[in-house]
């Protein structure tokens, strides 16, 4: 599976997939959005979440830009055998190509 997917591409996509939102929880307090039906997981905590995600769905996550959070987070459950990957540019990149976002 690919390690990130573009927001154009998720658009059209989003409606079966599983979205985590892993932003670091001192982003998270600052920004008053997120995507829907998102799930916040802690990235400094993944070993007591990762176990629990499903194996049989595609999950796409997202921290703030799409950088090192994101890329140890899809590292670590890609390591597990789960079909993850990472919004290209994050929340950021999402709502600049027009995807939409509720307040959290």
């Amino acid at each position: 599976m690919n390690r990130t997917i573009k927001p154009e591409q998720l658009k059209t996509q989003i409606s079966n997939k599983l979205i985590l939102d892993v932003r670091r929880e001192s982003d998270l307090a600052t920004s008053k959005e997120q995507l829907a039906n998102a799930q916040w997981k802690n990235p400094e905590q993944i070993s007591s979440w990762a176990d629990k995600l499903p194996k049989d769905k595609d999950i796409v996550l997202y921290c703030v830009r799409g950088g090192s959070v994101s890329n140890s987070v899809v590292d670590a459950l890609q390591a597990k055998g789960l079909k993850a990957c990472f919004i290209e540019g994050g929340i950021e990149g999402w709502k600049a190509a027009g995807g939409a976002v509720i307040a959290r």
